[in-house]
């Protein structure tokens, strides 16, 4: 039995395919048969982490699929971020960086947002921000429950993996003056504290991690280090941080078919 029907201008998944288990299973043979081909590039960082795939009107997921594959069907994309800053005495806001692991499977190398992590099967957002500030910065106890929600961050973003409509919830993160970043989880190379100068120009760097960019910008933003009178794109710039993902990924049909009942899934619902 096929697992992708493909009709007129979409694919679609086996509506033959009735629970969560069954679809989940379908879809990884597939996604393990072209993992050993070796030849997608996406496929060859597989994480052994799981997203779960769900739509914009239905709450439950719908099946799971490998993180490393999302993009080849453009499925959303959600996770956390964490900005850790302080208020210098003589250097004003200074923001933490984190250069990534080079055997990360993603971006290794890169520098990166101060914490950050996707929204992985079984854990919500705050318990996926606390985990990922453990393990990634040391972050717990008292300090981690000053983590303030600061909103959402959302993009649409192309490369040669494939296509990433991705939100990110942001968390700001005040930090002590003598708080020095300890990663634990072999994810993390080092850690640069910089003033907000220094930052935009290492974020519009090319060693910089393109997606993690908006997070810091919109950070900037809501800091006012970034504002109408020094930034002449400001409303453009304040527009592609936030991109109407929700809006953008309603299917009238995909509504009608969950509506009356049916398990029709189509390529390009949401992911949780």
């Amino acid at each position: 039995m096929q697992v992708f029907l493909i009709s007129g201008k979409y694919v679609e998944l086996n509506p033959a395919f009735r629970d969560y288990k069954e679809r989940t299973s379908k879809v990884a043979d597939v996604l393990q048969h072209l993992r050993k081909e070796n030849e997608i590039c996406a496929l060859k960082g597989w994480r052994d982490e799981c997203f779960g795939v769900s739509t914009p009107f239905y709450h439950g997921n719908l099946l799971e699929m490998d993180r490393s594959a999302i993009c080849l069907f453009g499925i959303r994309n959600y996770g956390v971020s964490v900005t850790g800053y302080i208020h210098h005495p003589t250097k004003g806001l200074c923001i933490w960086l984190q250069q990534r692991s080079h055997t990360k499977q993603t971006w290794p190398g890169k520098w990166d947002c101060f914490v950050s992590g996707g929204l992985a099967v079984g854990y919500g957002i705050l318990e996926t921000t606390m985990k990922e500030a453990a393990e990634e910065a040391s972050v717990e106890g008292d300090l981690a429950t000053k983590m303030v929600p600061a909103g959402c961050v959302s993009f649409y973003f192309e490369s040669e993996r494939g296509l990433f409509p991705n939100t990110e919830y942001v968390y700001d993160l005040e930090l002590p003056l003598d708080f020095m970043p300890r990663n634990t989880d072999g994810e993390v190379e080092s850690f640069e504290l910089l003033t907000a100068g220094e930052c935009i120009h290492r974020v519009l760097s090319p060693s910089f991690k393109t997606t993690s960019a908006p997070v810091l910008l919109d950070f900037l933003i809501r800091k006012g280090y970034i504002n109408p009178e020094n930034e002449p794109n400001y409303r453009y710039l304040v527009e592609l941080l936030h991109v109407p993902l929700q809006s953008i990924y309603m299917w009238p049909r995909l509504e009608a078919a969950i509506n009356g009942g049916a398990d029709d899934v189509r390529v390009g619902c949401d992911i949780k």
